[in-house]
């Protein structure tokens, strides 16, 4: 799903008013203050259908003092589903609002839809669409290539540079498509933006958000494609 400029304009608007909005919306004992609902009921207004989204916070100085919570409403109300847990994010930092680049390690902020989950096995324990990964599954990252940001079998692309999608250690054991720079692709403004599990609790990413694995199976177990979910980047 594009996110329109108009409803991030709106989303942005309702968070610059909110003076602990960033770096601070979701209290670490996972309780929801006013700040955190203001968000929520803003994000609901400008994505209507929307009914479960996940944020991503800074507490910190570093991409290792992330904070990844998950919402969900029910009975028009938001309701914590996921308290705060550890997230890593890109190794640089978050870019500015527009200014990620393909291979600058940073994590561009934004709200973005989810895409599919993927992973080793042959299937998970989730509503979403699921796509197993092969051997020969790579995620272009070409910016010259007509595939950029595009999941390829590797001798279906003459793409210069790709990015493996089965690993020798267990990041994309599990993980989700961020829709990030999808609808339209911009080349060279970033690619392969996921949701994965981390390779430790002190390695950041390059610029995705990785969690443990143990969080990552919550949310997928949690997380249906029928109520649109988001995920929200935040910038400090």
């Amino acid at each position: 799903m594009a996110i329109s400029i108009s409803r991030l304009l709106l989303v942005v608007v309702v968070c610059l008013c909110l003076p602990a909005f960033l770096g601070g919306a979701v209290e670490k004992d996972g309780d929801m203050g006013a700040d955190t609902k203001n968000l929520l009921t803003a994000i609901e207004g400008a994505f209507p259908g929307s009914s479960q989204v996940i944020l991503v916070t800074l507490v910190g100085a570093s991409a290792a003092d992330e904070r990844l919570s998950a919402f969900e409403l029910r009975d028009d109300e938001w309701k914590p589903v996921l308290k705060p847990v550890p997230a890593l994010i890109g190794r640089n930092g978050f870019a500015p609002p527009g200014e990620k680049r393909e291979g600058d390690g940073r994590t561009p902020p934004g709200i973005y839809s989810l895409g599919f989950a993927f992973g080793y096995g042959p299937k998970i324990d989730s509503a979403m669409p699921y796509r197993q990964m092969a051997r020969n599954d790579i995620w272009v990252d070409d910016p010259a290539s007509p595939d950029y940001n595009q999941l390829k079998k590797s001798g279906e692309t003459r793409a210069k540079s790709f990015e493996d999608m089965v690993l020798k250690d267990d990041r994309y054991k599990y993980g989700i498509v961020i829709r990030y720079n999808m609808d339209p692709v911009t080349p060279g403004h970033g690619s392969a933006i996921f949701l994965h599990v981390w390779k430790d609790d002190k390695t950041p990413t390059s610029g995705c958000v990785a969690i443990s694995e143990e969080n990552i199976l919550k949310l997928l177990k949690w997380l249906d494609p029928a109520k649109k979910p988001l995920i929200m980047l935040e910038k400090p």
